[in-house]
């Protein structure tokens, strides 16, 4: 339970890092990435690893949904001619991921689904304010705030979904 809480907060706190700093396009592409990176990494070891039916669909939407939010930044980075730049933000973002992998992968079973779906409930909250009080203010091109504009009620779904079944697990 330590290691679980230890995890999360390091995601929050990595997402939050990127609330608190100004950053430029590139940095932002840079960001959106590596965010979607890490729950793509996540659901595909949930997808792989939980036996329970509702957790291994919400995970495989994770990852479908986040590769495609992925697929069309790079479209539009490379259309715009803007190399994504990491920053401290991504690569926090990207430790606090493989921090959370690791975790994960000592747990199993019902102690995995509720470490896996706790993560996501955190991480899609920290990501929706990151977006809202940092990327979407900070964008200036205007291709790529209307990119984040149109893929933040995706992620507002993901943190509804990941509530429902939170709170469906702690039933069981």
């Amino acid at each position: 339970m330590k290691s679980t809480l230890i995890a999360l907060g390091a995601i929050c706190l990595c997402a939050a890092t990127a609330s608190a700093q100004a950053v430029n396009d590139a940095q932002i592409a840079s960001i959106v990435v590596t965010a979607n990176q890490v729950d793509i990494d996540a659901g595909t070891l949930a997808a792989a690893t939980s036996k329970h039916a509702e957790v291994k669909k919400f995970a495989q939407l994770m990852v479908t949904d986040h590769a495609g939010v992925n697929k069309q930044a790079v479209t539009l980075v490379t259309k715009l001619k803007v190399t994504p730049q990491d920053n401290d933000t991504s690569k926090s973002l990207k430790a606090g991921g493989e921090k959370n992998i690791a975790n994960l992968k000592t747990l199993k079973d019902a102690a995995f689904d509720k470490a896996y779906v706790d993560q996501e409930v955190a991480y899609h909250q920290a990501v929706l304010d990151a977006v809202d009080k940092t990327l979407i203010p900070n964008a200036t091109n205007a291709e790529l705030k209307a990119l984040l504009v149109k893929v933040r009620p995706a992620f507002v779904t993901h943190l509804e979904h990941a509530k429902h079944l939170q709170s469906t697990l702690g039933k069981q």
